[in-house]
Formats: C-alpha cells, structure tokens, sequence
C-alpha cells in the first residue's frame, strides 16, 4: 500500500516541526511518538520508511538506520486541524530503543486487527473479482458452496482438535476462519455486527 500523497500540513504552529503518532497497522498499538519538519516528511513519503527529525541530534534520523529495526509506511494520515501526523506502519523488529516492542513499554503481539485487513481484501476479491483467485472463484460459485467449506473446514478443525498436532490444528483453524470471513461478506455482513452480538451477550 503506498501512502497517500495529498497533504496540506501545517508546519509553521510549532517552529516548523509536527509531532507523529506511530501506530502498527495490524494491532493499531501506539508503538512511538515523533516529529517531523517537512524534509523528513517528503523523505519519509518518497521512500515509505519513517524518517523523524531528531531534536536532539538536530539533523534527519531514519528509524532503524543503526539498528535495522526500520518502520515501513503503510498509511499516512493528517488529523483536523493539520498539524499532527498518524502513520500507520508494519515494524521490523522492536520499536524503542530499550528492545521493548513500544516506547510505552507494552507488549505487541495481538494480530486482531489483521483480520479487518483481510476482510477488505476478501471484499475486494468479490467486488473485482481475479480469475486466477481461490477467493472470487468461490463467490463465482454461489453462497451454497462459501456455505459447505464453512462446514467441510469446521468438521476438519473437530478431527484435528482430538490429535496432539498443534501445527495441522491451527491450519485447520485459519481455514475454519479464512472461509468464516467469506462467508460473511457473501451474506453482506460486516465481522463488527457479529462482535456487536458478542459485547451484548456479554453485558
């Protein structure tokens, strides 16, 4: 995903600097807060690695120049009033420089949130189907076939539950949810409405 590059921001409220929220796409946890004057910014769309100005170091500073531990852009977002900068990335390695997977000291390890990701890719495979795709070939053939791998992966994740093969459990299980997720959007669903469902029972 390239960056969006149609931008008006406002770099002259704090002396030419902005300041930047970096947040990882999949999980969407707050990984490190940063700035940007507008070098780095055009620095950091041009070549979809994060590259901060240091105001400390007072100069341009890649993230991950030393270490590796670069932050791939996969999305750029300016907030309302134009002067602050959320960027959404897909990190290599840890974040901070204390080897924690965040400056804030937490844990980034849920992967939820990947599966939005998937349901828009699922979408789009329906919506622009492409021939050679496993995903529009199963929603050219209708909700009754979407609906029986549904089954076919549930019974499959049953067998493999009552083995001690955590490994072939959890590809039946990723299937289970692959085609879960398919089925959804062939019904017009959104994953949300059903978490709705959920957070109710639970209140």
């Amino acid at each position: 995903m390239r960056p969006k590059t149609n931008f008006m921001i406002d770099f002259n409220k704090s002396e030419g600097l902005v300041p930047v929220i970096i947040q990882d796409f999949q999980t969407s946890k707050v990984l490190m807060l940063g700035y940007m004057n507008e070098e780095a910014f055009l620095k950091t769309k041009e070549e979809n690695i994060v590259t901060f100005y240091s105001r400390s170091k007072k100069r341009l500073w890649t993230k991950g120049e030393t270490s590796g531990n670069f932050l791939k852009v996969k999305e750029i977002r300016i907030d309302c009033d134009q002067d602050t900068i959320l960027i959404q990335v897909d990190p290599v390695g840890a974040v901070c420089h204390t080897g924690a997977d965040t400056c804030f000291d937490e844990k980034n390890t849920a992967k939820a949130n990947f599966l939005n990701h998937l349901q828009n890719i699922i979408k789009i495979r329906k919506n622009a189907p492409v021939s050679e795709s496993y995903t529009a070939q199963l929603f050219e053939k209708g909700i009754n076939k979407i609906a029986q791998k549904v089954g076919e992966e549930a019974v499959e994740l049953v067998i493999e539950a009552k083995d001690s093969d955590d490994h072939l459990f959890k590809n039946e299980a990723a299937d289970l949810l692959f085609h879960f997720l398919v089925l959804l959007e062939a019904k017009n669903i959104d994953l949300d409405q059903v978490i709705e469902v959920l957070q109710t029972r639970h209140k």
